[in-house]
Protein backbone atom coordinates (compact mmCIF):
# COMPACT_ATOMS: atom_id res chain seq x y z
CA UNK A 1 0.00 0.00 0.00
CA UNK A 2 1.35 3.39 -0.74
CA UNK A 3 1.59 6.62 1.14
CA UNK A 4 -1.32 7.83 -1.06
CA UNK A 5 -4.17 5.20 -0.26
CA UNK A 6 -3.52 4.68 3.05
CA UNK A 7 -5.58 7.01 6.12
CA UNK A 8 -3.75 8.82 8.48
CA UNK A 9 -4.36 5.83 11.41
CA UNK A 10 -2.64 3.51 9.01
CA UNK A 11 0.33 6.06 8.21
CA UNK A 12 1.02 6.74 11.64
CA UNK A 13 1.36 3.34 12.74
CA UNK A 14 3.40 2.64 10.41
CA UNK A 15 5.85 5.83 11.57
CA UNK A 16 5.59 4.19 14.98
CA UNK A 17 5.17 0.41 14.23
CA UNK A 18 8.72 0.22 16.71
CA UNK A 19 6.59 1.77 19.86
CA UNK A 20 3.10 1.50 19.24
CA UNK A 21 1.96 -2.33 20.01
CA UNK A 22 -2.01 -2.79 19.68
CA UNK A 23 -4.07 -5.55 19.85
CA UNK A 24 -7.07 -4.23 17.68
CA UNK A 25 -5.84 -2.14 14.89
CA UNK A 26 -9.25 -1.75 13.48
CA UNK A 27 -9.78 0.13 17.33
CA UNK A 28 -7.37 2.69 16.64
CA UNK A 29 -7.73 5.63 16.68
CA UNK A 30 -7.16 9.07 14.43
CA UNK A 31 -7.43 11.22 18.00
CA UNK A 32 -6.16 8.00 20.51
CA UNK A 33 -3.76 5.53 19.14
CA UNK A 34 -2.19 6.03 22.90
CA UNK A 35 -5.39 4.51 24.01
CA UNK A 36 -5.56 1.66 22.08
CA UNK A 37 -1.66 0.72 23.44
CA UNK A 38 -2.79 1.54 26.82
CA UNK A 39 -5.96 -1.07 25.84
CA UNK A 40 -3.55 -3.97 24.98
CA UNK A 41 -1.20 -2.36 27.95
CA UNK A 42 -4.14 -3.14 30.53
CA UNK A 43 -5.28 -6.17 28.99
CA UNK A 44 -1.80 -8.02 29.31
CA UNK A 45 -1.31 -6.52 32.70
CA UNK A 46 -4.45 -7.51 33.93
CA UNK A 47 -3.79 -11.72 33.10
CA UNK A 48 -0.61 -11.36 34.19
CA UNK A 49 -1.41 -9.84 37.37
CA UNK A 50 -4.07 -11.52 38.14
CA UNK A 51 -1.96 -14.98 37.14
CA UNK A 52 0.10 -13.48 39.98
CA UNK A 53 -2.40 -13.50 42.37
CA UNK A 54 -3.08 -16.80 41.89
CA UNK A 55 -0.12 -18.30 42.30
CA UNK A 56 1.35 -16.29 44.51
CA UNK A 57 -1.50 -17.15 46.63
CA UNK A 58 -0.93 -21.47 45.99
CA UNK A 59 2.73 -20.63 47.05
CA UNK A 60 1.15 -19.32 50.33
CA UNK A 61 -0.57 -21.91 50.78
CA UNK A 62 -4.03 -21.72 49.11
CA UNK A 63 -4.19 -23.23 45.83
CA UNK A 64 -7.42 -23.61 44.79
CA UNK A 65 -8.10 -20.08 45.29
CA UNK A 66 -9.16 -17.76 41.83
CA UNK A 67 -8.11 -13.83 41.34
CA UNK A 68 -11.08 -12.29 42.71
CA UNK A 69 -11.28 -14.41 45.69
CA UNK A 70 -7.76 -13.47 46.37
CA UNK A 71 -7.83 -9.37 45.88
CA UNK A 72 -11.82 -9.92 48.73
CA UNK A 73 -9.41 -11.91 50.73
CA UNK A 74 -6.86 -8.94 51.33
CA UNK A 75 -9.54 -6.23 51.00
CA UNK A 76 -11.79 -7.82 53.67
CA UNK A 77 -8.20 -8.11 55.81
CA UNK A 78 -7.38 -4.22 54.81
CA UNK A 79 -7.17 -2.15 58.20
CA UNK A 80 -8.54 -5.48 60.05
CA UNK A 81 -12.37 -3.22 59.70
CA UNK A 82 -15.55 -5.55 59.41
CA UNK A 83 -16.59 -4.66 56.03
CA UNK A 84 -20.44 -4.38 54.56
CA UNK A 85 -20.82 -6.49 50.63
CA UNK A 86 -21.50 -2.93 49.14
CA UNK A 87 -18.67 -1.42 50.29
CA UNK A 88 -16.25 -3.98 49.36
CA UNK A 89 -17.89 -4.15 45.49
CA UNK A 90 -17.30 -0.06 45.76
CA UNK A 91 -13.97 -0.23 46.88
CA UNK A 92 -12.98 -2.75 44.49
CA UNK A 93 -15.20 -1.28 41.54
CA UNK A 94 -16.97 -4.77 41.04
CA UNK A 95 -20.35 -3.92 39.64
CA UNK A 96 -21.56 -7.72 39.93
CA UNK A 97 -22.62 -8.43 43.71
CA UNK A 98 -23.32 -12.08 42.94
CA UNK A 99 -19.44 -12.67 41.83
CA UNK A 100 -18.33 -10.86 45.29
CA UNK A 101 -21.16 -12.84 47.68
CA UNK A 102 -20.05 -16.35 45.83
CA UNK A 103 -16.50 -15.47 46.41
CA UNK A 104 -16.91 -14.80 50.10
CA UNK A 105 -19.18 -17.63 50.51
CA UNK A 106 -16.24 -20.00 49.16
CA UNK A 107 -13.52 -17.96 51.35
CA UNK A 108 -16.08 -18.15 54.58
CA UNK A 109 -16.34 -22.38 53.67
CA UNK A 110 -12.28 -21.90 53.46
CA UNK A 111 -12.55 -20.56 56.65
CA UNK A 112 -10.68 -17.12 55.70
CA UNK A 113 -13.65 -14.91 56.01
CA UNK A 114 -16.38 -14.78 58.40
CA UNK A 115 -19.69 -12.87 58.41
CA UNK A 116 -22.28 -11.50 61.24
CA UNK A 117 -25.48 -10.06 61.44
CA UNK A 118 -25.58 -6.51 62.22
CA UNK A 119 -29.17 -5.46 61.33
CA UNK A 120 -30.13 -6.01 58.02
CA UNK A 121 -26.12 -6.03 56.63
CA UNK A 122 -23.79 -8.85 56.69
CA UNK A 123 -20.48 -7.61 58.21
CA UNK A 124 -17.27 -9.75 56.94
CA UNK A 125 -14.22 -9.93 58.55
CA UNK A 126 -11.36 -12.11 58.27
CA UNK A 127 -10.37 -15.35 60.18
CA UNK A 128 -6.95 -15.81 62.33
CA UNK A 129 -6.42 -18.32 59.17
CA UNK A 130 -7.42 -15.62 56.89
CA UNK A 131 -4.83 -13.21 58.57
CA UNK A 132 -2.02 -16.20 58.68
CA UNK A 133 -2.79 -16.89 54.82
CA UNK A 134 -2.77 -12.81 54.30
CA UNK A 135 0.74 -12.99 55.87
CA UNK A 136 2.20 -15.77 54.15
CA UNK A 137 0.84 -13.81 50.40
CA UNK A 138 3.28 -11.35 51.99
CA UNK A 139 6.33 -12.98 52.50
CA UNK A 140 5.92 -14.55 49.07
CA UNK A 141 5.43 -10.96 47.63
CA UNK A 142 8.21 -9.53 49.15
CA UNK A 143 10.77 -12.38 47.78
CA UNK A 144 8.96 -13.32 44.32
CA UNK A 145 7.57 -9.31 43.35
CA UNK A 146 9.56 -6.88 45.10
CA UNK A 147 12.74 -8.36 44.72
CA UNK A 148 12.29 -8.40 41.08
CA UNK A 149 11.36 -5.04 41.34
CA UNK A 150 13.73 -3.92 42.79
CA UNK A 151 16.86 -5.69 40.61
CA UNK A 152 14.15 -4.32 37.41
CA UNK A 153 15.31 -0.80 38.02
CA UNK A 154 11.91 0.23 37.87
CA UNK A 155 11.91 3.14 40.34
CA UNK A 156 9.34 3.68 43.04
CA UNK A 157 8.29 6.88 41.52
CA UNK A 158 7.51 5.38 38.27
CA UNK A 159 5.35 3.05 39.59
CA UNK A 160 3.27 5.73 41.56
CA UNK A 161 2.77 7.77 38.12
CA UNK A 162 1.70 4.50 36.24
CA UNK A 163 -1.01 3.90 39.57
CA UNK A 164 -2.40 7.55 39.40
CA UNK A 165 -2.81 7.17 35.40
CA UNK A 166 -4.37 4.00 35.38
CA UNK A 167 -6.86 4.62 38.89
CA UNK A 168 -7.62 8.27 36.19
CA UNK A 169 -8.22 5.73 33.51
CA UNK A 170 -10.15 3.42 35.41
CA UNK A 171 -12.72 7.00 35.71
CA UNK A 172 -12.26 7.33 31.91
CA UNK A 173 -13.69 4.28 31.32
CA UNK A 174 -16.23 4.07 33.85
CA UNK A 175 -17.70 7.38 32.77
CA UNK A 176 -17.94 5.41 29.22
CA UNK A 177 -19.59 2.79 30.32
CA UNK A 178 -22.21 4.74 31.52
CA UNK A 179 -22.35 6.98 28.24
CA UNK A 180 -22.86 3.27 26.22
CA UNK A 181 -25.52 2.06 28.87
CA UNK A 182 -27.51 5.02 28.15
CA UNK A 183 -27.45 4.52 24.32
Amino acid sequence: MNNETQTPVQLAAEQNKATKIVSSQHLVSERSAELSELEYALIMASHAFNRWMVRCMAAAGAKDMTAIEVSLLHHVNHRDRKKKLADICFVLNVEDTHVVTYALKKLAKAGYVQSEKAGKELLFSTTAAGQELCMKYREVRERCLIEVQVESGIPNHAIGEAAQLLRNASGLYDTAARAAASL
